[in-house]
């Protein structure tokens, strides 16, 4: 899958706010017409709880097990209405070998809140 992107400036990359946050609540999202998880992730104090839809119930099927988990998302997007869910943030995620969505995140535990540069 290539879809390489066109280039672009330093300052439009800073545009872009990713920030480090840690999932503290998932919920199912039947409603979704792709099976998703409703999660709410903490991204400390300056911006806080925020809320996201994300297409990963494939490769984690135990939503217990994303509980605590760190991620990392882009906090500066316009609410996307899904349904009846109204997402807040971008939870990003990388396609694996046979498609399926793995979630971004950093390899160590970092502060909530810390912005990707």
């Amino acid at each position: 899958m290539s879809n390489q992107a066109t280039n672009i400036t330093f300052d439009d990359f800073l545009k872009v706010d990713i920030r480090s946050g840690t999932i503290i609540n998932v919920e199912p999202f039947p409603e979704a017409r792709k099976p998703a998880y409703k999660l709410i992730i903490d991204f400390g104090s300056e911006i806080g709880l925020k809320k996201s839809s994300a297409q990963i119930t494939e490769i984690y099927p135990d939503m217990k097990e994303l509980i605590g988990k760190q991620v990392l998302a882009v906090v500066n997007f316009p609410i996307k209405q899904i349904g009846p869910f109204k997402s807040e943030v971008l939870t990003l995620g990388i396609p694996n070998e046979n498609g399926k969505v793995v979630l971004v995140a950093p390899d160590t535990k970092t502060p909530n809140g810390l912005r990707l540069f």
